[in-house]
């Protein structure tokens, strides 16, 4: 077992930790604000994937414009608004309903969704996946690492989702739009009371929580196969980091995100079959030993 064997295996599973780490902290962010087991996350992810997609290959010939495709930094932004937007909707019409009600109908009502939405891409794209070939040319090549060759767009993934983690992180834990949306979950009366719009602060929070899927989603097409199963493929482990890391612990997403992603890599070189279920195996040692989580506050 070589350093270069080990070092590499380890940043390809950082470049899939922070993947965990993006979804996880929107599922953090749905679950610690508002209190719903959000299953239909992967699906979202798929279709911020999907978004990017389409935008490259068909969005020209849909508006009458045959050679125009939606660039990589246009996709950034156009996922996530459109998830968002969709995301709103599911809040506002469905979700809405049921909030008064236990997590379980959540958790029901959201994992349906993910295989309405699952289904619907199945029937017209192809299970195996297809290939994003909107990476913009500057992020060709690979950069010298010492130990290895690591491709530049890798580099920029990492780079960009950590910052999208710890902005987020910030914003709730450090700012005073953070503090009127945690008071708003935990005594929406007293918000109302200085003029807040509590049920639009929610709606907009979920909206931005499956943005943040978007996003992931987006970062990801380059490197993985744009398929209709590749949100289900993630939300298992994707849950798994986040009863890690405590439910509704933000610094507990991401860094349980990126710190499983580089143990998954690493298991990869010592006993390679082993990486599949390492991180589950962690899940239930961490449930038995603290079973808030790592990060998480005790009931």
């Amino acid at each position: 077992m070589s350093f270069q064997a080990v070092m590499s295996q380890v940043m390809l599973g950082l470049n899939n930790g922070v993947f965990y780490a993006m979804l996880s902290l929107g599922l953090a962010v749905i679950f610690g604000l508002l209190n719903i087991v959000n299953f239909v996350h992967g699906a979202l992810y798929m279709l911020g994937a999907y978004v990017a997609l389409l935008g490259f290959t068909r969005l020209g010939p849909l508006v009458g414009l045959p050679d125009y495709q939606m660039n990589f930094w246009v996709a950034l932004v156009a996922a996530p608004l459109v998830v968002g937007a969709l995301g709103m909707a599911i809040e506002r019409t469905m979700l809405r309903r049921i909030r008064k009600f236990d997590h379980l109908y959540g958790l029901l009502l959201t994992f349906g969704l993910a295989l309405i939405l699952q289904g619907v891409f199945t029937n017209y794209f192809n299970v195996s996946g297809d290939p994003y070939e909107g990476k913009p040319e500057i992020f060709n090549g690979a950069v010298n690492l010492g130990f290895m060759f690591f491709p530049k767009y890798r580099i920029f993934a990492i780079l960009a989702s950590l910052a999208v983690c710890f902005a987020t992180w910030f914003v709730i834990e450090r700012t005073k739009l953070g503090s009127y949306l945690r008071a708003g979950t935990e005594n929406p009366e007293l918000v109302k009371a200085f003029g807040v719009n509590v049920p639009l602060m929610i709606t907009l929070t979920y909206g931005f929580g499956v943005g943040l899927a978007a996003l992931a989603g987006v970062l990801a097409a380059p490197i993985y196969s744009v398929s209709p199963v590749m949100g289900s493929e993630m939300i298992i482990t994707v849950f798994a980091v986040v009863v890690i890391g405590g439910m509704g612990s933000i610094m507990g997403s991401i860094v349980t995100g990126l710190l499983l992603g580089m143990v998954e890599g690493f298991t990869k070189v010592v006993y390679a079959p082993a990486s599949s279920t390492v991180i589950f195996l962690i899940m239930v040692i961490v449930l038995l030993v603290k079973p808030a989580g790592l990060f998480g506050k005790e009931a």
